[in-house]
């Protein structure tokens, strides 16, 4: 019996259908969210004081040159800190102090003057970071990327850096305040709402130096304090409630 021949187009010699296969799923290269490259820390000092600047401070450490002792320099002694000063400023990779001036702070109030300072601080930075880690819960507006690190003076060692030049830095600029109005103390309580500073503020008035717009500096004016500058002058931390437009 004849077998029956197929059909099919193989079997005539033509070609048969193109076979084609699903198509995959797109897939895309991973991306770390943190760059590479060199990280800076930022933290300020001054924010709750009646008189001077605000100042902050930013830091890319060498990590082959280790400074040992960094940390909060609020928990360090001023002889520690000043050891901890010349190291920093001997080892890092580059180091930026900047402020805000007290008319500044006048005009602009208190927190956004503080990220002032810092936006300056970053970009006086002689290498340009990839990566900012800012002590706190706000932010500059600076063109780098950014995050914000709430303890971060006590947990990370660039922002420890940082503090700890700004606080040296403020505290001498102080001394200087001091020289020149040697009535308010400046020298001893650096501008905060001591006992004695009030004392003399009752006395002498307030001088050109002092924030118009905080509470006890405000009623030597006869001027509205602004509650702002109250609550940093009470709370070195900032009130949950306010943002930077």
């Amino acid at each position: 019996m004849p077998s029956k021949k197929s059909s099919s187009p193989e079997a005539a010699g033509q070609p048969g259908p193109i076979k084609t296969r699903a198509p995959r799923a797109p897939r895309q290269a991973r991306l770390d969210w943190d760059p590479i490259g060199l990280v800076a820390g930022v933290d300020e000092a001054g924010r709750g004081p009646l008189a001077g600047p605000v100042v902050a401070a930013a830091v890319i450490l060498d990590d082959t040159r280790r400074i040992r002792g960094l940390a909060d320099s609020k928990v360090l002694t001023p002889l520690q800190r000043d050891r901890l000063y010349d190291q920093i400023l001997e080892k890092a990779l580059c180091c930026s102090v900047a402020q805000a001036s007290v008319e500044e702070i006048d005009s602009l109030n208190i927190l956004h003057a503080t990220m002032l300072a810092m936006k300056r601080a970053v970009e006086g930075l002689r290498l340009k970071p990839a990566k900012v880690l800012v002590d706190g819960n706000r932010l500059p507006l600076i063109e780098v990327l950014a995050e914000a690190v709430i303890g971060g003076d006590a947990i990370v060692k660039s922002i420890s850096a940082a503090s700890i030049l700004a606080k040296v830095h403020r505290d001498r600029l102080c001394r200087t305040l001091h020289e020149e109005f040697p009535q308010y103390g400046f020298a001893a309580h650096k501008g905060y709402g001591t006992p004695e500073h009030l004392q003399a503020l009752i006395v002498h008035g307030a001088c050109r130096h002092h924030r118009k717009f905080f509470g006890p500096v405000a009623a030597t004016f006869g001027i509205v304090a602004d509650p702002l500058a109250v609550a940093f002058a009470t709370d070195e931390r900032a009130p949950a409630t306010v943002t930077v437009s």
